[in-house]
């Protein structure tokens, strides 16, 4: 709608502007043949008329010389008035026209003919002053030789030319309004042939950017906008190819990790049991001390590769989408107090449970356990006590938050705390960890339906809000 109101604009715009220029010019080319029409005339008639005039003129000489002008005026209507020299102007009519002081002045300056258009009664006039001379022979007036001091002026309306104008005003405009009502035709059409073409491409780049890479769109003709097509199915194409490359280095990838985590959980199994032997000889005092710290050493960090795998193998099953949730309708504070137990925490002065009233939850306890420990575990090694464990219902949501007092979390930290493999080196130094534990958390709130996020307290230290889906109450249910 836009491109064709902006067409017909520019069509009225150059209908406007052919109609005035042909207006002014027209106007023009008939006030120019009237005035020398008018001005032939008058010359003609002093040619016929002066001669017979004696000088230095008389009143009664000047009005008869009025009056035979008027008569040959004929169909013009002209009021003539003569003046000599500076003497007042004299007329046959009971009411003159004016003369214009500055027609006067005109004719003085140029010593010839001169005209002046002047309203009179709400009506176009033209007044024309036209000295006249001494005839070759002298004594008598004629149209050559030395001025006489004689000065006729007629006046006569333009009514006829007005008509002639208004005419030519009334053409100007019945031929733009059809020229506007036919310019709707090539801006519709240009409208067409220009904005369909963009529709498509709009279209198709949302089509791209909503996954579909397979679309193409057809290309016709050879301007710049069906260039524009070709261009676009050619970036589609190179799209698709380095998406279809991209998903099978992914796929590779992700099978890659699965298989090594699978081919060493039964190596890592044998070491764990042959380590937890060691570490019962190692106690014992069996072993010499230089060993016994190998023994330890070792230990460690067999355990530490065996959880690196199960985490591996967890990663794989989210990728998968294969990871099982077995979810039942329990009470959040129960989860928290679970996890609190069994890993120590209960009694442990740096955790404090905030859990003031039930918390009706939708949820798989194994893995809600697994979130809250990989929560407060990070708070303990990370943050400063005291690390608080709050428990709520809020917005239809039953909300878990874990609230430590440390340095906080880096403002370029926090985007990527749930990313794989990431470690905050320069804010978290204490960490020894793979890097999966966030990810595995996030990955387990998303496939409750709920959501894992971060944040730093204004008072300072870090906070990570579960919100998990809320179970109807009882009293809901009745």
């Amino acid at each position: 709608m836009r491109l064709v109101v902006a067409f017909l604009l520019a069509a009225a715009f150059g209908a406007l502007l052919t109609a005035g220029l042909t207006y002014h010019r027209g106007r023009a080319a008939i006030l120019e043949r009237t005035e020398s029409t008018a001005v032939a005339d008058l010359r003609a008639q002093l040619d016929s008329l002066a001669p017979e005039l004696s000088f230095p003129p008389r009143a009664e000489d000047l009005r008869a010389l009025t009056v035979q002008l008027d008569r040959a005026g004929g169909s013009r209507g002209w009021h003539a008035t003569a003046a000599y020299r500076d003497g007042e102007p004299v007329s046959a009519a009971p009411e003159p026209p004016p003369v214009p002081s500055s027609l006067r002045a005109a004719v003085r300056h140029r010593h010839g003919a001169a005209y002046e258009r002047i309203e009179r009664g709400g009506r176009p006039w033209l007044v024309v002053g036209m000295p006249v001379a001494y005839a070759d022979d002298g004594g008598r007036a004629g149209d050559r030789g030395e001025l006489s001091g004689l000065t006729v002026y007629t006046s006569f309306p333009l009514d006829d030319d007005a008509a002639d104008i208004d005419a030519l005003v009334t053409a100007a405009q019945a031929g733009a309004v059809p020229a506007l009502a036919l310019a709707v035709v090539p801006a519709l059409f240009a409208a067409r042939s220009v904005l369909r073409p963009v529709r498509r491409l709009r279209s198709g780049a949302e089509s791209i950017a909503g996954g579909e890479l397979g679309t193409r769109l057809d290309a016709e003709g050879r301007d710049e906008l069906a260039d524009l097509t070709r261009s676009f199915n050619a970036m589609a194409a190179t799209l698709e190819k380095d998406d279809a490359e991209l998903r099978r280095m992914e796929a590779g990838a992700r099978r890659f990790a699965a298989d090594v985590a699978h081919e060493l959980r039964t190596p890592l199994a044998a070491m764990a049991a042959v380590t937890e032997v060691l570490d019962e000889d190692a106690a014992s005092g069996v072993l010499p001390a230089d060993t016994a710290d190998a023994v330890r050493l070792i230990s460690e960090e067999t355990r530490s590769l065996a959880r690196l795998v199960e985490d591996l193998m967890e990663v794989s099953r989210f990728d998968a989408k294969a990871a099982p949730l077995d979810v039942v309708e329990t009470d959040l504070r129960t989860l928290v107090t679970k996890t609190l137990h069994l890993r120590g925490w209960a009694d442990d002065e740096r955790v404090v449970a905030d859990l003031p009233e039930p918390v009706p939850v939708r949820a798989d306890p194994r893995r809600v356990d697994v979130v809250l420990a990989n929560l407060i575990g990070n708070a303990l090694r990370h943050g400063r006590p005291p690390v608080t464990v709050a428990a709520r219902a809020e917005d239809g949501l039953a909300v878990v938050t874990v609230t430590d007092h440390g340095p906080g979390i880096p403002e370029d930290v926090l985007p990527h705390v749930f990313e794989r493999f990431f470690k905050a080196e320069e804010a978290r130094t204490r960490s020894q960890g793979s890097g999966l534990g966030l990810a595995i958390a996030h990955e387990n709130a998303l496939l409750h339906g709920g959501t894992l996020s971060a944040a730093d307290t204004p008072g300072g230290g870090a906070v990570f809000t579960l919100a998990l889906p809320r179970a109807a109450t009882p009293q809901e249910r009745r």
